[in-house]
């Protein structure tokens, strides 16, 4: 059984993995691209959080980091529209830059350490309460305004160009809509989200690290496939809350791998394994389909079938 302090920080720390889960939709399923600035995207969230936080400024460090992060983006997206280099290539490119930025951001330190700094949870505590669930309050209604600033982007009329952009950016280009502008902008808007995730963590356990954000598409993708494994198919609005759900789902998996003493080491295997079977999940579910049908169709022919 998992303690309620256990299924707590999960339910903490899949809100706030929700936000990369939720950037990820953005790019890869809304964009239809595999943007692999999202590592170099976190960690400057976190670097450019930390610092800004430990010169006094928390909620300010928010905010740049969600600038810096939506910058990170617009680098990305001009490699791959103006220079012509293909989008796995472009977003490989920027996060290799971005690891010597953002040991410059922490002032060429591996880690920013913020035990005695006031952050935007630190604040939150004053006013609710010492004993009040303020990390999960924060959390929660942080990746709930993020969802719905998304649900209502993507229904906007740009934000449904953006749409037309992954779907088919031949007929968005015969309809006279310049598909660099929205790839770009929809690239800013899933990396200022991205930073944003790397910012409020960094808040959140008090020290940014230069390896924060290894890994970090696998976490994004395994929240957002588990999701829709769970929900299937759907709206828009039904997609992004899948996303949040799966990041959440995934950080209790994740809770009781921890539980059953397996070494941290492994944490990385465990999410390729996720990542796995929630791709392979709905092939097995046809497949499995798939095999009743031809049972049933065996059993009722009788022994002369063919099976």
């Amino acid at each position: 059984m998992l303690s309620m302090t256990v299924v707590t920080g999960a339910l903490e720390l899949g809100c706030i993995y929700a936000l990369v889960a939720l950037a990820l939709f953005l790019s890869f399923r809304i964009l239809n691209i595999a943007d692999m600035t999202t590592d170099g995207s976190f960690t400057l969230g976190c670097a450019v959080s930390a610092v800004m936080a430990v010169a006094g400024h928390p909620l300010l460090g928010i905010f740049l980091a969600m600038a810096a992060g939506s910058l990170a983006g617009f680098i990305t997206a001009a490699l791959q529209t103006r220079l012509g280099v293909p989008s796995i290539l472009a977003g490989i490119i920027t996060n290799t830059g971005l690891y010597t930025v953002n040991l410059a951001v922490m002032g060429f330190s591996s880690n920013v350490n913020m035990l005695k700094t006031t952050t935007v949870f630190s604040v939150l505590q004053s006013l609710l309460g010492k004993d009040s669930p303020y990390k999960l309050v924060l959390s929660f209604f942080t990746a709930a305004a993020v969802c719905a600033l998304v649900v209502w982007f993507l229904n906007t009329r740009l934000g449904l160009s953006i749409r037309a952009t992954g779907d088919n950016p031949d007929m968005v280009r015969a309809s006279s809509i310049n598909t660099g502008f929205t790839v770009t902008v929809g690239l800013c808007a899933a990396n200022a989200i991205t930073a944003l995730s790397g910012a409020v963590l960094a808040q959140y356990q008090k020290t940014a690290d230069i390896n924060l954000g290894t890994g970090m598409v696998i976490i994004g993708l395994a929240s957002l496939i588990i999701g829709e494994t769970i929900f299937g198919r759907g709206g828009i609005a039904l997609k992004a809350v899948g996303a949040v759900v799966g990041s959440v789902i995934y950080r209790f998996i994740i809770a009781v791998a921890l539980r059953m003493n397996l070494p941290s080491e492994c944490l990385k295997l465990i999410s390729a394994v996720i990542v796995a079977l929630a791709i392979s999940m709905p092939y097995l579910q046809k497949k499995m389909r798939f095999c009743q049908k031809r049972r049933a169709a065996c059993s009722g022919e009788g022994e002369t079938a063919q099976c």
